[in-house]
């Protein structure tokens, strides 16, 4: 409720009654737009308390504001601001002009630019092509739902609520760390875990910590360009080493490292974004040796580790002997789904407290309730049943989707079928019109990355996220392409 003590200012000293001067201060607050149509009033024995007056006196500024339709007076409900204000049209409430917020503010600020082209809830596309995203309805709602209820016990909620530990959920960390150890080889303990809300915010904690204005720092090319726009805000210059069919050349990068002094090395080994490669057993080997020989910081992001189509696959770097180089980036929202953010960092001890204090300034607790939800699902081991039965519905619709591409775009799109992940790295000749091709696609909305000169990018190619479409879906999607491409 407004501060009515401070708006209504009554001057005993006036000629006017001072039921009149509370009418006209009303009528004022409406048409300023402080008080809008249907908006409740305090009762007249609230306001008479607040402004210090006999509650008469605040009954007959009501009745003088009913009787010219300013205000209604609802049975057993009390007063309201009249839905059909007099002498003004419904929504212009201000008559002294623009709202205050409709002014460009006075004051200099940094305007960036639009990053991607999300696809607003509110909005209906027949078919969103996304980045590779989970498929949420494999999530089932009777063990997301026992989840939560079990987190909103009143022993639970209050122990979180009470206090919390600065690198998240203790018993999230648990789980998570045993799960780590048993899937990724990783050996670690809780103070080498720090929780996050996504990779993305784990890469900006990270990357934060280690960048200076100036600082060099080795990306691949092309590269996940939300990772490069977050070293570039820090000030770094960026190197670029190619990507070929065994991932990051680690050839180019040795050269690199012996001309310029490497402040931070950022890697995608798994399923690179956006190509989908994944490094070869030689080039990981060669990639830890380069590490321990010049003591470089690496960001290892393994966006999507836990879907691999393969029996025998890839451990992390992480997993290897590097030193205590490694800052080690995964998400479970991969698993989970677009509107769980959740990730983690692991790293030495020492980093990760300071991490969990940078964290602090930007995000005091983090996201503790779906953290003690998670904890849960891994530890019933639903979330290991989730992740099998996503791999296998993956493993489907990936080769179902390469499959379909080459049947009938083979001529036009080149694609290499990655060996896991959720996504296709469609590339496109150099003189391809991608971008109007993705603008003319009616009933697609793309928001996967895309890569071309429009975009300044050398590349001409997009993500196409098969995870998240079934059959019908996919065969709708390529169709539409095709129509397009052939106009």
């Amino acid at each position: 409720m407004l501060p009515y003590k401070n708006l209504i200012i009554i001057d005993k000293t006036s000629h006017i009654a001072v039921f009149k001067q509370i009418a006209v201060q009303f009528i004022g607050l409406i048409q300023k737009g402080k008080l809008l149509p249907g908006t409740k009033l305090p009762s007249t024995r609230a306001l008479a308390y607040d402004l210090g007056l006999h509650r008469k006196t605040i009954m007959a500024a009501y009745d003088s504001l009913v009787s010219e339709d300013w205000i209604d007076s609802l049975p057993r409900k009390g007063y309201i601001v009249s839905p059909n204000l007099p002498f003004v049209k419904p929504r212009s409430y201000n008559s002294n002009g623009l709202s205050a917020y409709e002014n460009e503010p006075g004051f200099i600020f940094d305007s960036l630019s639009s990053y991607i082209n999300p696809s607003s809830p509110s909005k209906k596309h027949e078919l969103i092509i996304d980045d590779g995203l989970p498929d949420t309805s494999l999530l089932s709602p009777g063990i997301m739902l026992a989840g939560y209820r079990k987190a909103l016990d009143y022993p639970t909620l209050k122990k979180i609520s009470t206090g919390w530990d600065l690198e998240g959920s203790l018993d999230f960390r648990n789980s998570l760390c045993h799960f780590l150890n048993q899937t990724r080889g990783i050996d670690i303990t809780t103070e080498n875990l720090l929780t996050a809300r996504g990779a993305q915010m784990a890469i900006y904690l990270s990357a934060s910590l280690i960048i200076k204005p100036g600082d060099k720092v080795i990306v691949s090319d092309p590269s996940y360009f939300f990772a490069n726009m977050i070293f570039e805000r820090f000030g770094a210059e960026l190197i670029y080493v190619p990507v070929d069919h065994d991932g990051m050349c680690t050839e180019v990068l040795e050269e690199l490292l012996k001309k310029h002094s490497v402040k931070l090395l950022y890697v995608i080994p798994h399923h690179h974004h956006p190509t989908t490669v994944t490094m070869s057993t030689a080039r990981r080997n060669e990639l830890l040796i380069l590490i321990k020989k010049y003591q470089i910081a690496v960001i290892e992001d393994d966006y999507d580790y836990d879907f691999q189509f393969e029996y025998a696959p890839y451990l992390p770097l992480a997993s290897g002997d590097h030193e205590g180089n490694i800052i080690y980036i995964g998400s479970l929202t991969k698993v989970l789904g677009a509107p769980f953010r959740l990730g983690y960092i692991v790293a030495a001890k020492k980093f990760i407290r300071s991490a969990a204090k940078q964290r602090l300034l930007i995000d005091l607790r983090g996201d503790v309730f779906t953290e003690q939800v998670v904890s849960g699902l891994i530890e019933n081991g639903e979330l290991t049943k989730l992740i099998q039965k996503a791999n296998k519905l993956y493993r489907h619709r990936c080769h179902f989707a390469a499959e379909l591409f080459a049947k009938q775009l083979g001529g036009i799109v080149q694609l290499t079928k990655p060996n896991g992940g959720m996504a296709l790295w469609l590339q496109f000749k150099n003189d391809f019109p991608l971008a109007k091709v993705i603008a003319n696609a009616k009933g697609l909305k793309i928001i996967g990355s895309v890569y071309s000169k429009e975009r300044n990018s050398n590349f001409n190619a997009f993500r196409f996220g098969f995870a998240s479409l079934n059959d019908e879906e996919i065969i709708k999607a390529i169709d539409i392409l095709k129509t397009t491409i052939h106009k």
